[in-house]
This record gives C-alpha cells, sequence and structure tokens, in this order.
C-alpha cells in the first residue's frame, strides 16, 4: 500500500476553493451516511438515490450531485485526502475560479465516462479527484510525493509525482488492477475520465498560453525533450555546437571527416545542466552542487545562469571544497562581470585563496579589484587587513 502525505511543492497562496470543497464534502457526508448504509426514512432513502448518477436514466443534475455523496468513511478519506495533497497546488497554480471549474467539470466528464461505459449507479468524487490529480502531474510532474508504504514493514519515501501518478495511480490501479483482481465495485472508467480530462485540459491550456507555464511543468519537459531531440539530430549531421552557426549543407561532409569538434557528451551536459535547475527549483541547493561537480568532471567551461553559478560557489565554500568553490567564483566573476555585487564576490575569492587555498597572487589580486568597490566600512577594512596580512 503507498499513501500520499505531503509533496515538497510550496504553496504560494492559501488555496481556500479547495479548503472550501473539502469541507463540502465532510459536511454532505455527515448528513448522508446514515442513508449511504441504508438507513433513514424511504423519502430520505429516495432523495438519495435520486442524486446518485444512473447511468440507465441520467438526469443533468446527477452529474453534479454524485460527485458530492459517498459510500462510507474510507471512501470519504481516501478522496478527501488525495484532493488535499494534489489539490491545493492546482488551487494555486489556477486560481480560485478556475480551479472550482476544473473539478466540477473534471466530475462532470467523470460520469459521462462512467454512463457510457457502465450501467451500474455510482457516486463519490473519485472522479473529480482524479482530474485534479491528473492536472497536478501536468503541472508540476518533477516535483516529490512523500509516501507511506505498508509492505512487510512501514516506511516513507519520496517518488518523483510524474511516476507516481502515470505508473501507480493512473495504470496500476486503474488499468492493470481491474484485469487481475477484478472491478470490486469500483469506477475505474469514472476515475480514467478524470484523469484523462485533468492532463488534457492543463496540457491545452499551457501549448496555448492560457496558463503562465513554469521551466518545470509537463509542457516545458516535452518541448525541452523535442529540442533535445533535434539538437542530436544536428549534431549528427555535422554541427559544432561549441564552434557557432552550423555549416552549410556542401560543408558538412567536410566537416565530419576533418574537424569532429562536438562535445563527446554533449547530451549528458544538456541533461546535468537540466537537473541543476530542477535541484535549485526545489531549493535542493546540495544536490545541485553534487550535480555542479559532475558537470565540471565532463566541461569545465560550462557557466550556469547567474544566481545558479552564484548559489552554487556559496554552497561549495560552506561545504569546505575550497578549490571546487575558487573555480565556480572564477566563471562567474569572467562571466558577469557587471554584476551589480561583483566586488563582494572578489572579496569572498580573495579571502577564500587567501585563507584556505594559501595562493597569494590570486588572493591580492581579487582582494585589490574588490577593495576599489567596496563601500561598507566593515567590509573594506576587512579587505584592507587581509591585504596587509599577505
Amino acid at each position: 500500500m503507498f499513501i500520499p502525505i505531503g509533496t515538497d511543492n510550496p504553496l504560494k497562496h492559501r488555496p481556500l476553493v479547495n479548503y472550501a470543497l473539502i469541507i463540502i464534502n465532510c459536511v454532505i457526508f455527515f448528513f448522508t451516511m446514515r442513508f449511504a448504509a441504508g438507513q433513514g426514512t424511504p423519502q430520505q432513502q429516495k432523495l438519495f438515490h435520486e442524486l446518485m448518477l444512473v447511468p440507465t436514466d441520467p438526469r443533468l443534475f446527477q452529474y453534479i450531485t454524485y460527485a458530492f455523496l459517498h459510500g462510507g468513511w474510507m471512501h470519504l478519506i481516501g478522496n478527501m485526502l488525495f484532493l488535499y495533497i494534489f489539490g491545493n497546488n492546482v488551487n494555486d497554480k489556477l486560481g480560485n475560479l478556475g480551479y472550482l471549474l476544473l473539478y466540477l467539470a473534471g466530475g462532470v466528464v467523470s460520469g459521462i465516462g462512467h454512463s457510457f461505459l457502465s450501467a451500474h449507479p455510482v457516486l463519490g468524487a473519485s472522479g473529480a479527484v482524479a482530474a485534479v490529480t491528473g492536472a497536478y502531474m501536468v503541472l508540476f510532474p518533477k516535483t516529490y510525493v512523500h509516501i507511506l508504504y505498508i509492505i512487510f514493514f512501514i516506511g516513507t519515501t519520496d517518488i518523483p509525482a510524474i511516476y507516481f501518478i502515470l505508473l501507480k495511480l493512473i495504470i496500476f490501479d486503474n488499468i492493470l488492477s481491474p484485469k487481475f483482481y477484478g472491478a470490486e465495485n469500483i469506477a475505474y472508467s469514472a476515475h480514467l475520465a478524470g484523469y484523462a480530462f485533468g492532463i488534457l485540459i492543463p496540457l491545452v491550456m499551457l501549448a496555448f498560453r492560457i496558463l503562465p507555464h513554469s521551466h518545470y511543468d509537463l509542457w516545458a519537459v516535452v518541448q525541452r525533450y523535442r529540442r533535445r531531440t533535434q539538437y542530436n539530430h544536428m549534431v549528427n549531421q555535422g554541427y559544432d555546437p561549441f564552434g557557432g552557426a552550423p555549416p552549410r549543407r556542401k560543408w558538412v561532409n567536410i566537416k565530419i571527416k576533418n574537424e569532429n569538434t562536438a562535445h563527446p557528451q554533449a547530451e549528458k551536459i544538456m541533461e546535468l545542466r537540466a537537473d541543476i535547475s530542477d535541484a535549485i527549483s526545489r531549493s535542493d541547493i546540495a544536490g545541485a552542487a553534487e550535480l555542479y561537480l559532475e558537470l565540471m568532471e565532463i566541461d569545465s567551461r560550462q557557466i550556469l545562469p547567474l544566481q545558479q553559478q552564484l548559489d552554487i560557489a556559496n554552497k561549495l565554500m560552506h561545504t569546505s571544497r575550497h578549490s571546487q568553490a575558487a573555480h565556480a567564483y572564477e566563471i562567474f566573476i569572467q562571466h558577469y562581470p557587471q554584476y551589480h555585487f561583483l566586488e563582494q564576490v572578489q572579496l569572498m575569492l580573495g579571502l577564500l585563496y587567501s585563507r584556505y587555498l594559501h595562493e597569494e597572487p590570486p588572493a591580492r589580486k581579487h582582494l585589490e579589484a574588490a577593495l576599489l568597490k567596496l563601500t561598507d566600512p566593515a567590509q573594506r577594512q576587512m579587505c584592507q587587513d587581509e591585504l596587509n596580512r599577505l
């Protein structure tokens, strides 16, 4: 058993609509749980069944009302847990109105999918929750889901959202399980229709820029894969990524024969750079630093975007990898000479050379450059004292 208990995806806004939906589902269950168990007056039983979705005699309102009914405590708790874990971030991304429309439309589409493939009455928020979960996979595929697993023992682990949702929730739970374990009165068709809707709508919105996209949503991941494929094709045709524009067609054969200067691990470099960006987006600077060192072993000329390069250099310094930190700072100064606080980077690098690497010439060079621009009295005094000591 694998139970999601959280994600590493921080919220920017309070997901008010998702909180409201959870409360509404719980309140409705509190007032109808007796009817779901076969209790109550005949009139109450009749009303409860009329609110369920009956595919053989559907009414329009049932495509909404069925999604707010649940058959028992475990049915409710399971749906609300998933809605809380995945819905908060989707609500945060889409806004309150957009999220409400996604949730309600997901319930409707799930009901339609069930009606086409089954004649059995259905109730529960599972289809709407599946739509929300599918949307989470599209919007945040590379975030990590914290999982409580209960197999032969109990433990926790972190799994990328795209693997957990696609492989576990969609393929295993809703495609393979019915074949091996039977239907067990579970509306698998409603789940799959919800997942399909939740995946398709955000993808379309991202593709047409209706929804602002990030570097890490599923559309961006697909586009990077497409560009990487095109890049590999160009390299195979003789393009030199380190030598400028691709050669004219008539020079391709000559280029390949005489001057194969393309980096032999260009694809690995691109993957590492993407992984570094991904780690930094999750505030995993330590992991990004390890990936950066691996990148430097392949090609020490690689330069990251300004803030990434500086963050990793600082992390290497704080973890006492002084020579690697000095190299990262040197690359930063060389490629970003217009940085507003360059003198502070030069001061840091000068102190690093002086106190930890004991290399006087580069230490003096950077300290003297920093002293010319430093304005803070304490920093100027520190810089001057270190120069005097040298």
